[in-house]
């Protein structure tokens, strides 16, 4: 009985949080925590890993969406099974054993989420260098006040932060398309699509090497479709809508991606794209927009980038704390967490937990060194996830699977061994930090035994 009361409360729809967010609202946190300051530089970097082969960079932005929109497709059917807060945590505690959603948890709540919260929140600022002296102390200081009123602002309920994060995702497009689509109308350069790289003719094999080479790259890019599962428990009707933003929000900006970076061949001859890269200049967007545009291309990009990073920043302050307060819920965490604001129905402590982490984050130097910790885990845990298809339809064949997975087992082995090569290509390419993001989880075991004790306590005592 004690285990069928726990997959009805597994797959009800039914809530104490608001179902606020619809199919827009869905894919704007998708397209918001996915669309930062990136798609500006990272199109350098997936073109030096293919030989400066326009051809194969192209078909590797398309590859990398593809992989990600299935990724996102086997979180769909985990998600439109069980809509509840979460997300990973909740599949990993249900496919394995609590111990694993709690590290992840754990992870993301001690480094991970406000590590990502504070290194935005100090690179929006940054962005506006070009145009303002501001100092180090400066940006700090706005970071501080941003992380601040978001916060807040995202304590009034889910409604008014689903609407926040739709205007900021309109808000972001508009520079972004008018680059886009400037740079192919007034581009006078005709590419040279072939896989080949410009430098002579390689093995197929090769081809194939930097190909998996640059994948890993533009998957960076495509980083943060995940964080839709963590709120679904407040998206109306999620076995209809959170497989419909999952697909469409991933597969939009798949579109965007290779559009965006097609659009930078229009403009920039290859022999420019490489003295830049030689001269460590990796934004290549920029360049593209201030030739076709002048100053007021240089303008679009600043403001595209800030209203990006705004985007991202709100998209994860929304996200994070719905994973801390499933945690609370399944046992294993702060009881407090649990606690929703009697109006607005928001876990506010864990929200006010985060935001205090941020700022402390912010004051430290080297916030890319924090972050990186926890590479490895996510990608350890995100293999994992797409595992946890099979293991949940085969531990639960009964529950009812409004959305299943096209291409059954395939797509979640291939996907599970995509980020499997992620893990790898992690530890050899940053063996200290992927070994060093291990004391993470050995220090969040510690906590799970302490918390495990206490419910056993608990137990006993009633």
């Amino acid at each position: 009985m004690e285990k069928n009361e726990r997959l009805e409360a597994l797959t009800s729809q039914n809530t104490e949080l608001r179902r606020d967010i619809g199919l827009f609202g869905g894919m704007s946190i998708i397209g918001g925590i996915m669309i930062g300051s990136g798609i500006f530089y990272l199109g350098a970097y997936v073109l030096q890993r293919c030989g400066m082969s326009l051809g194969l960079s192209l078909i590797c932005w398309a590859v990398g969406g593809l992989v990600s929109v299935l990724g996102g497709l086997c979180y769909a059917e985990l998600g439109a099974a069980m809509p509840r807060s979460g997300g990973m945590t909740l599949y990993l505690n249900e496919a394995y054993h609590p111990i694993l959603g709690f590290l992840y948890g754990f992870s993301d709540w001690l480094i991970g989420g406000p590590g990502s919260i504070a290194a935005i929140a100090i690179a929006l600022p940054t962005a506006l260098r070009a145009f303002t002296d501001i100092g180090d102390m400066g940006i700090k200081a706005i970071a501080i006040v941003l992380i601040a009123i978001l916060s807040l602002y995202n304590c009034f309920g889910i409604r008014l932060s689903a609407i926040l994060q739709n205007i900021s995702m309109v808000a972001k497009l508009i520079p972004i398309l008018i680059i886009l689509f400037v740079a192919l109308l007034l581009g006078q350069v005709s590419p040279t699509l072939g896989i080949q790289p410009p430098t002579g003719p390689v093995s197929v094999f090769d081809i194939l090497r930097m190909l998996a080479f640059a994948i890993v790259a533009s998957l960076w890019a495509y980083e943060g479709w995940a964080n839709i599962n963590v709120v679904a428990e407040e998206i109306r009707e999620p076995h209809k809508n959170l497989p419909r933003a999952l697909f469409f929000g991933i597969g939009g900006i798949t579109i965007l991606y290779v559009l965006f970076n097609y659009a930078i061949y229009r403009v920039l001859p290859l022999s420019e794209i490489q003295t830049m890269l030689n001269a460590e200049n990796y934004y290549l967007g920029t360049a593209a927009a201030q030739k076709v545009l002048g100053n007021t291309g240089a303008i679009i990009v600043t403001v595209g980038m800030a209203l990006s990073m705004f985007g991202a920043l709100n998209g994860c302050i929304i996200a994070q704390p719905r994973t801390y307060y499933a945690m609370a819920q399944e046992g294993h965490f702060f009881s407090s967490f649990k606690w929703l604001h009697p109006k607005y129905k928001v876990p506010a402590v864990p929200m006010a937990v985060q935001c205090v982490f941020s700022i402390i984050l912010v004051l430290f130097r080297s916030l890319d060194q924090l972050t990186s910790l926890v590479i490895f885990n996510a990608m350890f845990y995100y293999m994992l996830g797409m595992f946890a298809v099979i293991r949940l339809r085969r531990k639960y064949p009964d529950i009812r699977r409004p959305y299943r997975v096209v291409g059954y087992p395939v797509v979640p082995i291939l996907i599970g061994l995509v980020f499997f090569g992620l893990l790898i290509n992690t530890l050899v390419e940053d063996p200290a930090n992927a070994l060093l993001g291990l004391c993470v989880p050995a220090v969040g075991a510690v906590a799970y035994a302490l918390f495990d004790l206490r419910l056993k306590r608990q137990g006993s005592s009633q």
